[in-house]
């Protein structure tokens, strides 16, 4: 498997995985393949930071993002979605590309990482509930489930409320 960024011609195979990870009803587009499209019209939108899993066929079989959150004012980024097509989970697909996308986010001197999701899965690759770091979810309701991974800096990383690139709070 070759982890690499998103190119235009990805754009059509990131949306199919990303709806068949997430779709629960038959046709039916689920929000996070929606989200995706969104994600890239916005200016949060970080372009090296979009990378796909691709299967020695050449298939498109996995892809992760990262977009511009903010820490209040301070810049960090927000993960999600990180999609897997459902005949290649379990295969180390989803930890390829976290790590991949966790090594790129670092490389660039960000400061964090946030997401929601299963603390469960996460906590393998270095995240912990954002409240720990004296970081707020968006949603206080989140709880457990909104998790940061803090890169280590010769700084303290930044503590406050969490906000998302503006796609997540419109899809």
């Amino acid at each position: 498997m070759l982890i690499r960024r998103e190119t235009p011609t990805d754009v059509g195979a990131i949306r199919a995985v990303t709806a068949a990870a997430f779709g629960k009803e038959p046709g039916r587009v689920p929000v996070e393949a929606v989200l995706v499209d969104e994600l890239r019209a916005d200016k949060g939108w970080l372009p090296g930071l979009s990378l796909v899993a691709v299967s020695p066929a050449g298939e498109v079989v996995g892809h992760v993002v990262c977009s511009r959150g903010h820490v209040g004012p301070v810049p960090a980024l927000g993960l999600g979605p990180l999609s897997v097509r459902p005949d290649h989970q379990g295969r180390g697909v989803g930890s390829a590309l976290m790590h991949a996308v966790l090594g790129a986010a670092e490389a660039l001197g960000e400061p964090l990482v946030a997401l929601l999701g299963d603390p469960g899965y996460y906590s393998r690759f270095g995240f912990a509930a954002a409240e720990e770091h004296g970081i707020t979810p968006p949603v206080p309701a989140w709880g457990p489930y909104f998790q940061a991974r803090v890169f280590d800096e010769p700084t303290p990383p930044p503590r406050g409320l969490f906000t998302y690139a503006e796609p997540f709070s419109r899809v």
